[in-house]
């Protein structure tokens, strides 16, 4: 087989990114090596900057979205039995959806035309660092073979792609934070029609939804913690004990239809091209949950990437892929500094002593009350212009 682009990974970053180049002419081929079904059961985020949107809109696959998604303008924060809203279009003029990442990777499905093998294995990325890259897999025990012009690594932490670029080339950053989230899905109302970010003295709490009679929800947990420790009710008490007393009194609860720990880190990898080789999303960053960036770091990767192949194939030029890496990395570093800050004002942390507790607490009553704060926190929140 040959192809232009040859995409690793059928998640929503390589579909995202196959789309767009399949509406300017630009051959791709998705390699998935789960099925269909499994990659739209993975339960993954649910708030979309407006850069992506415009993205999934470019794409050809944004009328369900602008259909079902709801429209946030701003969000809630809470500490102790204190709440404040801080409030994006007054200080952005923007908004963001919330629109679960499930839900964007089923529109991209089912908009696409262009090739898509799924159930492979043993995938390799050869010669990635000459003009002739090529990708070797089998499916089903019988090995194949494409040949292609690049290769679009969108394969997550755990893929092929960033170990393809040997050690003596790529840089790690990694931070691990000391806590998981224990998160649940439930059919139930949100408890309110805004995000609630909670620090409590038991630790952070998230309330959220998918639309409006699907909520998640989410408490910070043990890193020893297994779902088998929680049981619904458990879970219930734990979060309402973690909410302003108004908010807890409204909280409808209700059986989960899914239960996760999910641990928090954050990562980047540099640089994120090598040859004809390039990292997209979780391939070369990761990022804690906090701040709602993973899925939308990877479509800010697509956008660089998307853009520079597009010059490339319709203008000749190489500025755009020549620019990638460092495009891409001059925005996930703040992403990162975003999600990092983020994270440490709403969680508790093991070793924090009174004196971090003072000024996580003074940080809190600052943002509460300075509208630079809030429009710093706003500006980052709904997404850091492209």
């Amino acid at each position: 087989m040959k192809t232009q682009v040859a995409i690793i990974g059928g998640g929503p970053s390589g579909l995202l990114l196959g789309q767009l180049l399949h509406k300017r002419g630009i051959d791709t081929v998705v390699l998935e090596r789960k099925t269909r079904d499994y990659v739209l059961s993975r339960i993954r985020a649910g708030v979309l900057e407006q850069g992506l949107v415009d993205l999934m809109e470019e794409a050809g696959c944004g009328d369900r979205m602008q259909r079902e998604g709801i429209r946030h303008d701003g969000t809630l924060i809470s500490y102790g039995d204190q709440m404040f809203r801080v409030d994006f279009t007054e200080h952005t003029s923007r908004p963001v959806m919330v629109y679960g990442q499930t839900e964007v990777t089923r529109d991209l499905y089912d908009a696409r035309t262009a090739k898509t093998v799924f159930n492979v294995d043993q995938v390799r990325i050869c010669d990635a660092d000459t003009d002739a890259p090529y990708v070797t897999y089998n499916v089903d025990g019988a090995p194949q073979r494409i040949d292609c012009d690049f290769v679009a690594g969108c394969d997550g932490f755990h893929g092929v792609s960033r170990n393809t670029i040997p050690l003596s080339v790529r840089r790690e950053y990694e931070k691990v934070y000391p806590f998981g989230w224990l998160g649940v899905l439930s059919e139930t109302p949100p408890v309110n029609e805004e995000l609630i970010y909670a620090n409590s003295d038991r630790g952070f709490a998230l309330c959220s939804m998918r639309n409006p009679q699907l909520s998640r929800y989410y408490i910070q947990c043990s890193l020893a913690d297994s779902v088998a420790d929680w049981t619904d009710d458990a879970f219930w008490a734990e979060l309402k004990r973690r909410l302003p007393p108004d908010q807890a009194q409204a909280l409808v609860t209700g059986p989960s239809i899914e239960k996760s720990i999910a641990p928090l880190r954050s990562f980047v990898t540099e640089p994120m091209r090598w040859g004809r080789l390039f990292l997209c999303g979780d391939a070369a960053h990761i990022v804690p949950p906090t701040g709602a960036k993973g899925l939308n770091t990877a479509a800010s990767d697509v956008h660089y990437l998307y853009q520079g192949l597009r010059q490339y194939y319709e203008d000749g030029v190489t500025d755009g892929i020549d620019a990638y890496s460092e495009q891409a990395l001059a925005r996930v570093w703040k992403v990162e500094r975003f999600s990092w800050w983020f994270s440490s004002l709403m969680h508790r942390y093991p070793d924090q002593s009174e004196f971090d507790l003072r000024i996580q607490r003074a940080e809190l009553e600052f943002l509460r009350s300075n509208a630079a704060a809030q429009a710093a926190m706003a500006q980052n929140y709904v997404g850091l212009p492209y």
